[in-house]
């Protein structure tokens, strides 16, 4: 009787694992590890994180609400309009960090008016808030070279470079780009813009 090949078979086949496959998962799971360990290293070399205080970012930023810090943008780059920005008020390393918005950069000129915050004579799209003490924008302010002029979100409740103590703030008193919030008591987590 000739050998049937073909058609069903209730025998199990071991099915072989072989050194390619197994070779694969360990390379896959040791560049997970890899790229892990890599960003942890890059955020605490270059990063950090610090929580928030008082309510002058309100509502994108919450009193003591964590967020995360990109040190190294500045070494290579500058603020640009928009940026949400930490810096220490006077260069006061005994102070806490300050979060504020930069809202004008070096050779702008800044004037609060009527409640409103101009730009080189233009109104501002950055900040739009009605800001009631205009502090010393009051008059034309025309930015010197690495100077910044920061407001808080919440500017009504917000001490920021309107404020004589503080004024525009010089680059090498800025550490650092606020880049992400982090989660904590139903706070809302996500990337700061």
């Amino acid at each position: 009787m000739a050998k049937r090949t073909g058609g069903l078979s209730f025998y199990k086949r071991k099915k072989k694992i072989s050194y390619k496959m197994v070779h694969e998962v360990i390379s896959w799971i040791l560049s997970v590890f890899i790229t892990i360990f890599l960003g942890t290293a890059l955020v605490m070399l270059f990063g950090m994180k610090i929580s928030v205080v008082g309510v002058s970012m309100e509502p994108i930023i919450e009193a003591e609400q964590s967020v995360l810090i990109d040190r190294f943008s500045y070494v290579l780059g500058k603020p640009k309009t928009g940026h949400v920005v930490i810096f220490f008020p006077n260069g006061n390393e005994n102070s806490y960090y300050y979060t504020k918005r930069v809202v004008a950069v070096p050779g702008d000129r800044v004037k609060i008016q009527n409640g409103r915050l101009y730009i080189n004579d233009e109104p501002s799209e950055v900040c739009t808030a009605y800001i009631s003490e205009p502090g010393i924008a009051e008059n034309e302010i025309t930015l010197g070279i690495n100077e910044y002029f920061l407001i808080g979100d919440n500017p009504s409740e917000s001490e920021d470079s309107r404020s004589s103590g503080i004024g525009p703030v010089p680059l090498s008193d800025i550490k650092g780009h606020v880049w992400f919030k982090m989660p904590q008591g139903g706070r809302k987590m996500g990337f700061v813009r």
